[in-house]
């Protein structure tokens, strides 16, 4: 057993406001989001301060933590406004920022001295000595590169001082390029990944080429598959939360700030209650299925358990599609609910209509099925389906369900 009594932290990602809310409400401890400057995530809908603080104000009120990315590899130019930008980072409260760039660690704590610094995983820490000299230049958490096994993690926590955090990802998308290190984005598409602006060509499909022979595209097979050469599957580590605790991580992040709010409360609820069944007895603790089976209703490419336990080889990689798998369609959440009316005030996601099978998701507790009996709208007329996104409207359910609450159904 690692010498780290705390129980480790579940982080999450919120690419918005209510992906932050749904985080916190399905069992984050804490949230790492993106302001609209100096992210690696610049597709995701990002915070403008005012959300931010909005957001920091909500996890704190439900003793949740907030971290702000400040990650990217910065230029000349990006260094203009970043101490005004981490002041007012500073002053809404956010509890750490992640950075990835010496730079830009040097301008927080020339602001902020006080201000906790995590340090990105873009910044390829592999080694002990490398940790330990983040450690001794102010960061109190260091972001493992996802090319570490489980033994190479442990044998760097065993060389860091007790107050040095080591946090790892165990769930979500991969990158083919060393800890996301990439130059295809601004080769192919003049999209740097590493300013926050990745087109993910690592997910496109690639054909061969005969320099004598323009115009003539020839497949690319490995093992008669197909050819997606660069696509990853998805990190999944759920079954393995004694060894990643017994490793020395602190904290356990989920990958996804691109992702719905669907698949950051299905996918924090189950590592949740999976983490939460281990601390209450280690000894005895025993995986159930059931938590795999729900990360899968999210939606997910194949899973891998990544550099972990051995290299990523070919058996790491989809060849034949970029897909997602989507067996689950998330089609609306709880707003409200009336204990004497045994009704909710419900908000669309997806369409649905009257006499639906579907599973009611509700926070901390476990999922249910139940029939659309009969939907209202607001004006009290009865409704046959909800086609409009977002529309709200009244129904019943079988039991009680507690607002953020999420519906889904089972896809054809």
């Amino acid at each position: 057993m690692n010498r780290h009594v705390n129980k480790v932290e579940l982080l999450a990602p919120a690419g918005n406001l209510e992906k932050l809310k749904m985080a916190v409400i399905y069992g984050a401890d804490a949230v790492y989001a993106g302001g609209e400057e100096y992210g690696l995530r610049a597709q995701a809908d990002n915070f403008s301060l005012e959300e931010l603080g909005q957001g920091i104000d909500f996890a704190h009120r439900h003793g949740k933590k907030v971290y702000v990315t400040l990650n990217i590899i910065a230029h000349n130019q990006d260094m203009e406004g970043m101490r005004e930008y981490i002041e007012k980072v500073a002053l809404i409260g956010a509890d750490a920022v992640i950075v990835s760039d010496p730079g830009v660690l040097v301008t927080v704590k020339e602001v902020c001295p006080e201000m906790t610094i995590h340090l990105s995983t873009q910044a390829n820490t592999t080694n002990w000595k490398s940790a330990l000299f983040w450690h001794h230049h102010g960061v109190k958490r260091i972001v493992m590169a996802r090319e570490l096994s489980l033994k190479e993690i442990a044998q760097i926590r065993g060389n860091l001082p007790d107050d040095a955090e080591i946090e790892a990802f165990v769930h979500g998308a991969m990158c083919i390029s060393y800890s996301g290190r990439c130059l295809l984005s601004s080769f192919m598409a003049s999209r740097d990944a590493n300013r926050g602006k990745c087109a993910h060509p690592c997910r496109w499909k690639y054909y061969l080429v005969e320099e004598k022979r323009p115009g003539e595209y020839m497949p690319v097979y490995e093992n008669d598959r197909g050819t997606f050469i660069f696509n990853s599957k998805d990190l999944c580590m759920i079954r393995h939360i004694p060894e990643l605790v017994n490793a020395g991580i602190s904290s356990f992040k989920i990958e996804g700030r691109m992702k719905s709010s669907y698949y950051v409360a299905t996918v924090v609820k189950a590592y949740r209650e999976a983490i939460d069944a281990y601390y209450n007895d280690p000894s005895s603790y025993k995986f159930n299925e059931e938590w795999y089976q729900e990360v899968c209703k999210a939606s997910h490419r194949e899973f891998t358990t990544g550099f972990y336990f051995n290299k990523a080889g070919m058996n790491d990689q989809i060849y034949n599609t970029s897909s997602y798998i989507r067996d689950y369609d998330f089609i609306g959440i709880v707003i409200s609910y009336d204990d004497k009316t045994k009704t909710a005030l419900v908000e669309q996601r997806n369409r649905f209509c009257k006499g639906d099978e579907i599973e009611v998701v509700n926070p901390g507790q476990p999922h249910f099925t139940q029939r659309v009996h009969w939907m209202k709208d607001l004006e009290g007329l009865e409704i046959e389906s909800v086609p409009h996104p977002q529309m709200r409207f009244v129904m019943p359910f079988d039991k009680a369900v507690l607002p953020y609450a999420i519906l889904r159904k089972k896809g054809k």
